[in-house]
């Protein structure tokens, strides 16, 4: 399938959350969210550092579930071996509309029993919405957490201005 490039075209972030790795439910979750006939553009497994956690977050640092929230992205409700996510961007018309359709309500007890959150999710003893994946919501959102999330040269697109720099004095992981 060729990437779309109408003036619907829209890219989204979409997080498969710790519970659903620790559940295995990535290959379905995959082939619930390939009903929506987009392209994936981007994609990669890591584990969540507080400071993206809460970056990620900061639209909800005032309320009394941040904290819950917090350690549940980082896979801290799961035990140390589900303490990451399977991060993917999307790309296709109409995007961010079609899969939060498919993901359902943020609520897992409000969501279409048929759909993502609906058939996988639950809600905590302590409130938490284990929902097992995360969809932008809107345009702008989705544009703050792809450059979030994602580094431009991770992403087979570019769907936002790029610019080349040089960073000096920059340690970095390489292979042996």
């Amino acid at each position: 399938m060729a990437v779309e490039n109408s003036k619907n075209t829209e890219q989204l972030l979409v997080l498969v959350k710790p519970d659903g790795l620790k559940k295995s439910l990535t290959g379905n979750i995959l082939t619930k969210l390939s009903e929506a006939k987009l392209v994936i553009v981007g994609a990669k497994v890591i584990q969540v550092s507080k400071e993206l956690a809460e970056e990620h977050y900061k639209q909800l640092k005032d309320k009394p579930f941040f904290q819950e929230l917090i350690n549940y992205i980082q896979g801290k409700l799961h035990g140390s071996s589900y303490s990451r996510v399977l991060a993917l961007v999307y790309q296709g018309e109409n995007a961010i509309a079609k899969l939060r359709h498919l993901a359902g309500a943020t609520n897992p007890e409000e969501a279409d029993p048929v759909s993502i959150r609906g058939a996988y999710g639950r809600i905590t003893t302590k409130g938490v919405y284990e929902n097992v994946i995360h969809c932008s919501s809107d345009p702008v959102e989705a544009e703050r957490e792809i450059k979030l999330w994602f580094r431009p040269d991770e992403l087979v697109i570019k769907p936002y201005p790029t610019k080349k720099t040089t960073i000096k004095n920059c340690d970095i992981t390489v292979w042996d």
